[in-house]
């Protein structure tokens, strides 16, 4: 994606309106043109009424007919205002949420999940009120113009006195939006930093509980209230100091514009219904009430615009246009290195590692904590793209290879799945193409979960929301779902929540397939490492050792990653 600014998303929140904005536009016209129309109305009836045998009773016709439009069309505006942000802020959120899942691993880490809820829910419908806004400032301004053509046709000196007064509401209008706009812009930023840490405390609310620091985790998650106030406040007094100055320029203005009309009228230059018109174009002219409101839902929504686009501008994954060709899961990985997320300073998470992993192999990646394992194999199906070195799968460089390609490809099942989906059986067939009902139930078979669906209320039909799952049945399912892998089977330590019996079950049913996926996994476990083909042994980022675990458990270092276990 080019380069996504404020703005751009702004213009593209205003077309996101479609044609709500247009009706908009037409009947906040409808209003403002009514609205200039009635003083010069009123002023013939007046005019009409004084004159002796004159009947103003057509003049006060078309003032009901103009009330009525006025009526008729804020009511439209009020509706179609309403309609133009809702659509634009369903086909923002459909936006965003589909580049937050298709943004690069690295893009992606930078922000939390509590910020991109918190920018979905409160700051996304901020943006899409671009439409209105836009649509509403640009009628804001026929009040002021109209008045001014108005009060100078009635008498030249009227809107001389009347153009002074406009000059000081621009500047401070413009010093209102200014101070407006990045108050607004700070709030929602605040605002994002609380929901991000309050999301990390609801995930670690056992952990919080369990360490009795449920005070001191309240106090962190509210820690930038006061800096929330500060700017909210900042807001208010913005608000505060337009209207406050309104309502003493407003009236000034007025009474100049009454002082000049009285001298005209004394002179013999305007009538009394003329006077009564240049009243009224003043009061239209100078009421900032709804200018203000007009300008300060265009600060919010830019602010939320900025917000959007900071997100919008992260890169997105990118794939290739190729299909891989025959083959059965051939692995090759050429001086990876996985830089570590922090920056500098750090030593890298894998450093320049070479391996090849045969077609069909089974392979068991060890090391001790921060050994790069999971590096390794989220870098094996493109979960992570490595900052030098390159993936290859039956000799494709992953980067080249098409989204639905690699995915129908590589399979993964992890420590703590995220099950998506309405049901269990929708959750098993997540991922490219329709596997069938058959093939889901021998998944679920060989992830020894089948028995455990089959005595829910509606088997694979019972819905998510409705299954209480153990850590171990997450993990089972998760499996059945990775199952449906052509070539690379990926196991993070995916049955580190079983107990032994089940664990022993699954690696059977998984590893000693006769099936030709590669398979790669991720274990703490002697003995599911000598039931594999070769062991890769990690340690800090490279790779110490290749080979099967009898010939690996010669070295103390590689039989101190197993304590407590026989050969």
């Amino acid at each position: 994606m080019s380069a996504v600014t404020g703005d751009r998303v702004l213009a593209r929140a205003v077309r996101h309106g479609g044609p709500w904005i247009a009706v908009l536009a037409v009947s906040a016209l409808a209003v403002a043109g009514a609205d200039l129309l009635l003083p010069a109305v009123l002023g013939a009836a007046v005019d009409a009424a004084l004159r002796p045998g004159d009947r103003p009773g057509r003049w006060i016709a078309a003032a009901v007919a103009l009330i009525a439009v006025i009526a008729a069309a804020e009511i439209l505006t009020g509706l179609a205002a309403g309609l133009g942000t809702a659509r634009a802020t369903a086909r923002l959120r459909h936006t965003l949420i589909r580049h937050v899942l298709a943004l690069a691993p690295g893009a992606a880490r930078r922000h939390p999940a509590g910020d991109l809820v918190s920018r979905l829910v409160g700051q996304v419908p901020g943006a899409a009120g671009a439409g209105p806004a836009v649509a509403l400032a640009a009628t804001a301004l026929v009040p002021p113009a109209g008045s001014l053509v108005a009060l100078t046709l009635i008498d030249p000196w009227l809107g001389a006195t009347f153009v002074a007064g406009l000059v000081v509401l621009t500047l401070l209008l413009r010093a209102y939006v200014a101070d407006t706009a990045d108050a607004a812009t700070r709030y929602q930023h605040t605002q994002s930093t609380i929901a991000a840490r309050l999301a990390e405390a609801l995930t670690g609310a056992r952990t919080i509980g369990a360490a009795a620091t449920v005070d001191a985790e309240i106090r962190r998650v509210l820690r930038p209230l006061p800096e929330l106030g500060r700017h909210g406040a900042r807001i208010w007094d913005a608000i505060g100091r337009a209207a406050a100055q309104g309502v003493l320029l407003a009236p000034l203005m007025q009474l100049a514009v009454v002082a000049v009309a009285g001298l005209a009228l004394a002179a013999g230059r305007l009538t009394p219904g003329a006077v009564l018109a240049a009243l009224q174009y003043v009061a239209l002219g100078a009421g900032l009430g709804g200018v203000v409101g007009v300008l300060g839902r265009i600060a919010r929504s830019r602010a939320g615009c900025r917000r959007t686009a900071e997100i919008l501008a992260a890169p997105a994954q990118r794939y290739g246009r190729r299909d891989l060709p025959p083959g059965a899961g051939r692995l090759e990985l050429r001086g990876v290195t996985v830089r570590h997320p922090d920056g500098a300073g750090r030593p890298p998470v894998l450093d320049h590692l070479d391996l090849v992993v045969a077609a069909g192999a089974t392979v068991a990646v060890v090391g001790p904590s921060g050994a790069g394992k999971s590096a390794l194999v989220a870098a094996c199906g493109r979960l992570l793209d490595p900052d030098e070195g390159e993936v290859l799968l039956d000799g494709v460089p992953l980067p080249r290879v098409r989204h639905e390609s690699l995915r129908r490809a590589v399979g993964y099942a992890f420590a703590r799945p995220v099950l998506v989906g309405e049901t269990v059986d929708a959750a098993l067939a997540l991922g490219p193409g329709a596997p069938t009902a058959a093939r889901i139930r021998a998944a679920a078979r060989a992830a020894r979960i089948d028995t455990v669906i089959e005595r829910l209320p509606d088997g694979y039909d019972t819905r998510l929301a409705d299954t209480p799952l153990s850590g171990g049945e997450a993990q089972r399912l998760g499996i059945a779902r990775a199952l449906g892998a052509q070539r690379l089977l990926v196991l993070d330590d995916a049955t580190s929540s079983l107990d032994t019996v089940t664990e022993h079950e699954v690696g059977r049913a998984l590893i000693d397939a006769a099936d030709r996926r590669t398979r790669l996994v991720v274990t703490h476990r002697a003995g599911t490492a000598a039931r594999v083909d070769r062991v890769a042994w990690l340690d800090h980022g490279r790779l110490r050792g290749y080979a099967e675990h009898r010939v690996l458990w010669r070295d103390p270092g590689y039989r101190a990653l197993f304590p407590g276990a026989g050969r």
